[in-house]
Order: C-alpha cells, then sequence, then structure tokens
C-alpha cells in the first residue's frame, strides 16, 4: 500500500507570516487551516494561504524534512517558495479539486 505525505507551508501574505507543517490528507489539513477549526499558531496569526508543498512517500522523511524546513532562516523558506510560486499563488484551488 503506497502512501503520500506532505510538508506544506502556509503564509498569511505574500512575504508574511509562514507557518510548516506535515500531514497526510493536505485538502483536509488546509481547508481546517483556513476555516480556523486548528487552535494556535495559523488561526492567531491568520494563516491560510498554501504557498508550497512537497510530497514523501513515508511519514519518517515528511517529518524529518518538516524539521529541517522549521530550522531554516525566513529569507531561505522565502525563495523555496518563489521558486516554484513567484506570484505566491494561493494553491489550495489546485489541490482541493
Amino acid at each position: 500500500m503506497s502512501n503520500t505525505y506532505y510538508v506544506y507551508m502556509l503564509a498569511s501574505a505574500p512575504r508574511g507570516t509562514l507557518y510548516v507543517g506535515v500531514t497526510n490528507d493536505i485538502a483536509r489539513r488546509v481547508y481546517e487551516h483556513r476555516i480556523g477549526a486548528v487552535e494556535g499558531f495559523t488561526k492567531q496569526h491568520n494563516v491560510k494561504l498554501l504557498v508550497w508543498f512537497d510530497t514523501t512517500p513515508n511519514i519518517e522523511s515528511a517529518i524529518q524534512h518538516e524539521k529541517r524546513l522549521k530550522r531554516w532562516r525566513r529569507d531561505w523558506k522565502f525563495g523555496l517558495v518563489e521558486k516554484n510560486n513567484p506570484e505566491w499563488r494561493d494553491l489550495y484551488d489546485d489541490i482541493s479539486r
């Protein structure tokens, strides 16, 4: 059985507040952030835009990737987003279809 895990980055606005997370259901998880169902940082700082994500086949590598990204400098995260999403487009509509 093949599973897919996602490491994702949400933003409050282009080059705004960032949040890095991990999930096995990106559409559901981002939706939860968007409607404010997730208490904590993203709800407090209005971080709702899906601006970047990556996939991995197992939870261990997803968690390692998430932890690594969380340690990155802010400008490195901006660069990662802008490499594939220079307009900081909200990718939620692309993944929720």
